[in-house]
């Protein structure tokens, strides 16, 4: 950071992270050398087969044009690995190794060339180690070559051509964003859009998702646009935030933990809830359909699906208004236990805004259970990321009422279809007073904070962990570029050492960066320039740069604050943050409140923690261990650490 500007335009790729790349290059290098110098000591003076002037010559101008290639490649090692992310004035000499080092991929290229011609026609009557060295030689040359050829795609930034340009300083809401986008965020959209719809190349493209491009390309452009980051800045910057969030959890003092809900004194609903969340939780799995019942069953899975899924039953599917259902309605028998009998409507039909649901009879619970599939499509993905706010307009709520749009509505669901189920649950509470909802991992970002309290009487949210879905927000994503932003700017370590120390500390553990900072001190004037003069692209005017003061709040907010739905039932694991792979969990539940998932957490089981399998798990032992589950701990708070 910033990045590194070579050939008239910027890179995806900073000065400082030449090091583990240029090490790889010239170990192959060494070794390469080394090889071809023992080949050359050998044979020397004993080239007397047919070419053999020719085999002479090209291995003393290979010896001499690996050893300039490893002396560049050590000074691009050395200096590359020399000051910090926001310090680069130690390798302002970069670009010209940079330069340095292209040039010289021109000579190898010649020279494995004309390798390749001397193999072919100047080989015979050689020895066969001679010409398997050469042809050695060639090959690397070669891979090498295309190796660069790829490196240099994957670096590539569209963007790195164009003029800074000024970004709308107002707020993005509700409103639409083309009225205020500047020529550069135009451009960036158009790129965002490009990637998508090759990524999406074999989905059918209509109405909804060319809307659904546009609208997440907007939202992705916008948020990068304003940063000049590289993925290796990203990188180090989430490593530190991991050992700084650890660091805080070790040395935070006990916080108090609502042992009852926001709405209720009394401490056996949360054992109630517990009840219900684990019992419901089954059917919002279980309309995942065949690929989650297999994962969860792999050495069952099959050869209980296996006798029905080929069974015709078309007059049952005309029955409960479904399509060819196959293995999905046969695992979803296998899941709940209900017959078929039990089910009113079930539809797998799955288009973007459209998603997968049941309808089924629960006489265990004396209930209409409608429970609807959460992410397992691209179709799904792209439902996710469009962040579009939309008025709803609820009797009995005042203020404003926004939520995230959906178009499927549901009563239980998972992940996706957790927020289609509390908007559903919002909607319908006028007309149904004794609705009840249970969200299962719900997203972020879904809904004011008059609809939030609102839903609070009906809706319970379970969330389990670290799960980043539940603090997935705009906010909290800007939230943590900021943090992000602030981290690496203090931090004075080189970039190769924060990956390496991080890579060490997630495999093996230990004890977290101490952090040291050399620019703690700077006023925030001087964090919004480029550094040492240099020119950084895309940075001016930006909210991002100009909030990274003492004061941890931004200047003001960019989007529309957006919140979890109902009562939050938080499940945390009960112990050691790290364990052995065959060490038993145990978790423990309470009550917790949305703003104590205003922040995202980093960790290796943010992604782990969102699953299906891994949320039903966690409930099924609680309610088997509700002694040990449920008591206080006060180690166990980290639903109210904040990194």
């Amino acid at each position: 950071m910033p990045g590194l500007v070579v050939f008239g335009r910027r890179w995806r790729i900073a000065s400082d992270d030449l090091v583990f790349p240029g090490a790889f290059e010239l170990f192959i290098r060494a070794v390469w050398w080394i090889v071809t110098l023992v080949l050359y000591t050998n044979h020397k003076g004993r080239f007397d087969c047919q070419g053999g002037a020719y085999l002479h010559n090209y291995l003393v101008v290979l010896l001499v044009l690996l050893a300039v290639i490893i002396l560049t490649l050590c000074a691009v090692v050395y200096i590359s690995a020399q000051g910090t992310i926001m310090n680069p004035g130690p390798r302002r000499s970069m670009p010209a190794l940079v330069y340095l080092r292209a040039l010289l991929y021109f000579p190898e290229l010649i020279w494995a060339c004309l390798g390749a011609v001397w193999v072919s026609d100047n080989s015979t009557g050689c020895k066969p180690e001679e010409v398997r060295a050469v042809i050695g030689a060639v090959v690397s040359s070669w891979i090498i070559l295309l190796s660069m050829v790829v490196g240099v795609l994957v670096v590539f930034d569209p963007l790195g051509s164009q003029k800074p340009g000024a970004l709308p300083d107002a707020p993005l809401g509700v409103r639409d964003l083309e009225s205020s986008e500047s020529p550069q965020l135009t451009v960036a959209s158009r790129v965002w859009e490009s990637r998508l719809r090759l990524l999406c190349c074999c989905v059918p493209q209509d109405n909804n998702h060319r809307a659904a491009f546009s609208s997440i390309s907007q939202l992705v452009s916008g948020f990068f646009l304003d940063t000049d980051l590289v993925p290796s800045d990203i990188a180090a910057g989430l490593a530190l935030l991991l050992q700084e969030q650890d660091k805080m959890e070790h040395c935070r003092d006990p916080d108090e933990v609502l042992s009852h809900s926001p709405s209720s004194p009394i401490r056996e609903d949360l054992e109630l809830e517990l009840e219900k969340a684990t019992h419901f939780m089954q059917f919002a799995a279980a309309a995942y359909g065949w690929p989650l019942y297999v994962y969860s069953n792999p050495l069952t899975g099959l050869c209980k699906l296996s006798g029905d899924c080929c069974r015709n039953r078309q007059a049952e599917y005309d029955l409960v208004g479904g399509d060819n259902l196959g293995c999905h309605f046969t695992s979803i028998l296998q899941s709940t236990g209900l017959q078929y009998r039990d089910f009113i409507h079930i539809s797998f039909h799955n288009q973007i805004y459209e998603i997968p649901f049941f309808v089924a009879l629960d006489h265990k619970r004396e209930a209409v259970l409608v429970a609807v599939r959460g992410t397992l499509s691209l179709k799904d993905v792209l439902t996710d990321l469009s962040a579009e706010c939309e008025n709803l307009s609820v009797e009995g709520v005042s203020g404003t009422c926004y939520a995230h749009k959906e178009y499927t509505l549901v009563v239980t669901g998972h992940s996706l279809g957790a927020g289609a189920a509390s908007l559903l649950a919002v909607l319908l509470r006028s007309t149904h007073p004794t609705l009840q909802c249970y969200a299962f991992s719900p997203p972020g970002g879904l809904m004011s904070k008059a609809l939030a309290d609102y839903s609070k009487q009906f809706v319970v949210s379970v969330v389990l962990g670290k799960d980043l879905v539940p603090r997935l927000s705009i906010p909290n994503m800007e939230d943590l570029k900021r943090r992000l932003l602030k981290m690496v700017s203090n931090c004075s370590k080189p970039k190769y050492k924060i990956l390496m120390h991080g890579c060490w500390y997630e495999l093996f553990g230990g004890t977290p960066d101490d952090f040291p900072t050399e620019l703690e001190n700077r006023r925030e004037e001087v964090l919004n320039q480029p550094l040492l003069g240099e020119e950084s692209l895309l940075v001016h005017r930006s909210n991002t740069y100009q909030s990274l003061s003492s004061d941890d709040s931004p200047s003001q907010p960019t989007h529309l604050p957006l919140y979890l739905p109902g009562r939050i039932l938080y499940i945390t694991e009960d112990g050691p943050t790290r364990r052995h792979c065959f060490s038993q969990v145990r978790y423990r539940a309470e009550w917790s409140s949305e703003t104590s998932f205003r922040n995202v957490l980093i960790s290796p089981r943010m992604i782990t923690d969102h699953m299906p399998d891994v949320v039903l798990r966690a409930l099924c032992s609680l309610t088997r261990e509700q002694p040990f589950a449920l008591c206080p701990s006060s180690m166990s708070n980290s639903h109210l650490n904040v990194i």
